[in-house]
C-alpha cells in the first residue's frame, strides 16, 4: 500500500476541481450536491483512474477516500462510490499475484496493493449489504463474496441478508454470492454447500431460491450434477412460469417489447455523419446486452456449469423456448445460439424452436430470432420455410415499413433465408435496393443469391457506379457492393468494377482499389479486359495494391510467364501466404519456386508453414509429401485455427495424406466446434473435409 501521496502521480483534473495534489478536493467532487459536477467528476475517474478497468497507483491511492465517502450517509449518490469500489476490487483480485505490467512496459503492484487494501476493509461490505438504498446493498453483497477472508462471518452474514431481500434479483444475487464466496474461500465450502442444499430441498420454500440453490450448489460441486439435478431445475423453471390462464392472454401474442419491459428499437438509420453500420452496431451491442427475465443469469450459469453435457442443455433450452414467459423465451434465444456456434452435433429440434419464434405479432422477439438464424447458417437450414412463411405473408414492402420494429424484424428474417440461398428473399432486397432503405443490409445479403443475379447485379452496378470513393473515409458500403459483384460472377459487372478500381487509383484510396482487384480476379479470364488498367499495378510501390494486382494479373491473364515473378518476389513481404497460394493455384509452371518455398517451412509462425507446405504440394506434389503432411500437422496441433487450410489440402492429397488419417479420425470425436475463427460455416466445411478424406482412404 503507497502511504505517501504526494509521491503518486496523480491525474491532473484541476482544470475542473483545483489543484490535483489536493486529492479529496476532486474525489469529493464524486459527492457534491449538484449532478452534474458528480456525473462529471465520476467520468474524469473511470477515464484516468479506473480506465477500461485498470487498477493504476493512482486508483491504490483513492480508496481511503472512497471508502470514507461511501462510509457517509449523507453523501449523494453513495451507490455509485460503493460500484466504483467493488469494481476497483474485482479488478484489482484478477491482478493481485505479483507485479502487473501496464502496455508501456511499466512494472505496477497496484493490482495486490488495492486488493490488499480492499480485503482489509472487507468488514464494511457487511454495513453496505444490509443499507436502505438498494443500489448500495446490491453492491455491497457482491463485496461479501469478494472481500471478507472470515468465512463464518460472511457465510452468516449471506445467511441472515436472505429472508431480508424481497426482490427476485436480490435473493438470487445473495445465493449467488454464498456460491462465489465458496469458490474464493475453501474455508466456507462446506457451510455454503450444506446450507445450499438446505435450501433447495426447501420445498415450503420459495421457487426461485430452490432454482438458485440449486444451480449454485452445481457451481460448487459440478462432478455432482446429475440428469435428475436438471430435471429437477426444469421443474422449478416451470414452477416460477406456470401457464397463463386463458382469459389474460399468452404474452406470445402480446407485442415482444411490452411484454419484455423494453423500448422499441431504433432503426440504423445514420445519425449525422455516422454510417449506417457503425449505428447499427452500437444497437446491436445494446440490444445483446439487454437482459429480460430475472432468472437469465442463474440459466445462464447453470448452462456453464453443464457446459459440455448437451443432452442436458438441450433440454433445458427447450423448457426455456417453449416457456409461456415472453421474457424466459426471449433471453433464451441467445443462449441457445451460443450452444450451437460452441458445439457440434444434430441441433435440429433447437432450430426448429427458434423458427417457432418467428412470430408476426412479436416483432420483437422475431427480430432476435431472426438474427440468431442468420448467423446459425448453415446449420439453420431446418427453419428455411418457417423463414420463408414469414417473409412471405408480410410482403416485400415490409422492408422499408415505418415502424422501426417491423422493419428489422423482416429484414433479419430476409437476410437469414438469402444466406442459406432461398430466392423467396428477392423480392424484399429488391425494395431495399430500389428505394435505398438500409440498401446496405441487401448488399450483404444478395452475395448469396446467384441465381437471381439478373435482377440483382444491375442495380448493384447503379449502386456502385454513384459510390463515392472520393472522400477521405470511402462509404463503407463500396466494399461491400465490391465484395457481392464479385461473389455473384455475373460478367456485365467487371465493366463497373474496372471503372472503381480506377476511381480509386484516382482518389488514391488504395484500400477501395484492392477490394475492386479481389472481386475481378474472381471473374478468371472473363475480366480480361481490365488487365490494361491492372498491369501497371504490379510495381505499385504499396505492397497490399502490388500483392493484390499481382494475384489478379494472374487470375485474368493466366500467363505463368509473368505472374511467378512477380508472386515470387511477394513472398519477401508481409503477403507472403497470398502469394503462396496463388502460386500454388499455379502449380506447376511455377516450380522455380520450390527452393525458396522450402526454405520458408521453417519459418516460425504456423500460419506460414500452412500456405507454403499447401503451395509445396500444389506444386510439386508426391516428392514433397514427405516435408508436407508433418508441417501441416505440427501447424494444425499448434494452432487449431489453421485446421481449415490444413484439410483443404490434406484433401487434395489423396492417399499422401494417409499418415493424417488418425488425426483427422481425432478430430472428429472432438465436441467442441473448431476451425477458423470457430465459425459454424468452418467448423461444417471442415467436418465435411474430414468425412471426405475418410471415405476416401479409411
Amino acid at each position: 500500500m503507497i502511504n505517501d501521496l504526494q509521491s503518486i502521480d496523480w491525474p491532473s483534473m484541476n482544470h475542473a476541481y483545483g489543484p490535483a495534489g489536493d486529492v479529496p478536493l476532486w474525489l469529493r467532487a464524486m459527492t457534491s450536491p449538484d449532478a452534474e459536477v458528480r456525473e462529471k467528476a465520476f467520468d474524469d475517474f473511470y477515464g484516468a483512474a479506473h480506465h477500461q478497468g485498470d487498477v493504476y497507483p493512482c486508483t491504490t491511492a483513492s480508496l481511503p477516500f472512497l471508502f470514507e465517502m461511501a462510509d457517509d450517509p449523507t453523501a449523494p449518490d453513495r451507490a455509485s462510490i460503493v460500484e466504483l469500489l467493488v469494481s476497483i476490487g474485482r479488478e484489482a483480485l484478477d491482478r493481485s499475484d505479483g507485479i502487473y505490467f501496464a502496455p508501456d512496459g511499466t512494472g505496477s503492484t497496484a493490482g495486490a496493493d488495492s486488493a490488499a487494501f480492499m480485503r482489509e476493509h472487507g468488514d464494511a461490505f457487511i454495513a453496505y449489504a444490509s443499507d436502505p438504498d438498494l443500489r448500495v446493498r446490491r453492491a455491497g453483497i457482491q463485496g461479501l463474496g469478494l472481500f471478507l477472508d472470515d468465512a463464518g462471518k460472511a457465510v452468516g452474514t449471506l445467511q441472515d441478508r436472505l429472508p431480508c431481500e424481497k426482490g427476485i434479483p436480490e435473493r438470487l444475487l445473495v445465493v449467488q454470492t454464498m456460491a462465489d464466496l465458496a469458490l474464493r474461500l475453501p474455508d466456507a465450502r462446506a457451510a455454503v454447500t450444506a446450507l445450499l442444499d438446505t435450501l433447495a430441498d426447501e420445498t415450503a420454500g420459495s421457487t426461485d431460491i430452490r432454482l438458485a440453490a440449486l444451480v449454485h450448489r452445481s457451481r460448487c460441486a459440478p462432478a455432482d450434477i446429475t440428469q435428475a439435478t436438471v430435471t429437477t431445475a426444469i421443474g422449478l423453471l416451470r414452477e416460477l412460469t406456470p401457464p397463463l390462464p386463458p382469459e389474460s392472454g399468452d404474452p406470445a401474442h402480446r407485442a415482444g417489447s411490452e411484454a419484455c419491459g423494453c423500448p422499441a428499437d431504433a432503426g440504423s438509420t445514420a445519425v449525422g455523419t455516422v454510417p449506417p453500420q457503425v449505428a447499427a452496431a452500437f444497437a446491436d451491442l445494446e440490444r445483446h446486452n439487454r437482459v429480460h427475465a430475472p432468472t437469465t443469469s442463474l440459466l445462464r450459469a447453470f448452462h456453464g456449469v453443464l457446459d459440455a453435457r448437451l443432452l442436458e442443455r438441450t433440454a433445458l433450452l427447450t423448457e426455456q423456448l417453449n416457456s409461456p414467459d415472453t421474457a424466459t423465451r426471449y433471453d433464451a434465444i441467445r443462449m441457445t445460439q451460443e450452444l450451437i456456434t460452441s458445439w457440434r452435433g444434430d441441433h435440429t429440434d433447437l432450430v426448429l424452436l427458434l423458427a417457432h419464434c418467428l412470430l408476426p405479432e412479436d416483432p420483437y422477439t422475431s427480430t432476435a430470432a431472426a438474427e440468431s438464424l442468420g448467423s446459425l447458417s448453415p446449420v439453420s437450414e431446418p427453419a428455411r420455410e418457417a423463414l420463408a412463411a414469414y417473409v412471405t405473408a408480410q410482403g416485400p414492402d415490409m422492408w422499408a415499413a415505418p415502424q422501426p420494429l417491423l422493419r428489422r424484424a423482416h429484414q433479419e428474417a430476409v437476410m437469414a433465408l438469402a444466406g442459406l440461398g432461398d430466392v423467396r428473399a428477392l423480392p424484399s432486397l429488391l425494395v431495399a435496393l430500389d428505394t435505398g432503405t438500409d440498401a446496405w443490409r441487401a448488399v450483404q445479403a444478395a452475395r448469396h443469391l446467384r441465381p437471381a443475379v439478373a435482377d440483382l447485379v444491375p442495380r448493384l452496378n447503379r449502386r456502385l457506379a454513384e459510390a463515392d470513393c472520393s472522400g477521405q473515409w470511402p462509404d463503407m458500403s463500396t466494399n461491400a457492393l465490391l465484395s457481392a459483384l464479385g461473389a455473384l460472377g455475373e460478367t456485365a459487372a467487371v465493366p463497373h468494377l474496372t471503372d472503381a478500381l480506377s476511381t480509386a487509383l484516382r482518389h488514391e484510396r488504395w484500400g477501395t482499389a484492392v477490394s475492386a482487384l479481389q472481386a475481378l480476379a474472381s471473374f478468371g479470364t472473363r475480366a480480361a479486359p481490365a488487365l490494361e488498367v491492372i498491369l501497371p499495378l504490379t510495381g505499385a510501390k504499396d505492397v497490399d495494391l502490388r500483392a493484390a494486382a499481382a494475384a489478379a494479373v494472374w487470375e485474368l491473364e493466366r500467363d505463368p510467364g509473368t505472374a511467378v515473378p512477380l508472386l515470387e518476389d511477394l513472398l519477401d513481404s508481409h503477403h507472403h501466404d497470398e502469394a503462396a497460394d496463388v502460386l500454388g493455384r499455379i502449380g506447376r509452371p511455377a516450380e522455380v519456386v520450390v527452393p525458396r518455398l522450402r526454405q520458408m517451412l521453417n519459418a516460425g509462425y504456423e500460419w506460414t508453414r500452412v500456405h507454403v507446405a499447401a503451395a509445396l504440394w500444389d506444386i510439386a506434389g508426391e516428392a514433397e509429401a514427405g516435408v508436407v503432411v508433418p508441417a501441416l500437422l505440427a501447424a494444425w496441433e499448434k494452432n487449431e485455427y489453421t485446421s481449415n487450410h490444413v484439410l483443404a489440402c490434406l484433401n487434395r492429397m489423396g492417399p499422401a495424406a494417409v499418415p493424417a488419417l488418425p488425426r483427422i479420425q481425432r478430430e472428429l470425436t472432438l465436441p467442441r466446434r473448431s476451425g477458423r475463427y470457430n465459425s459454424i460455416a468452418n467448423d461444417e466445411e471442415l467436418q465435411n473435409n474430414c468425412r471426405a478424406i475418410l471415405t476416401r482412404l479409411a
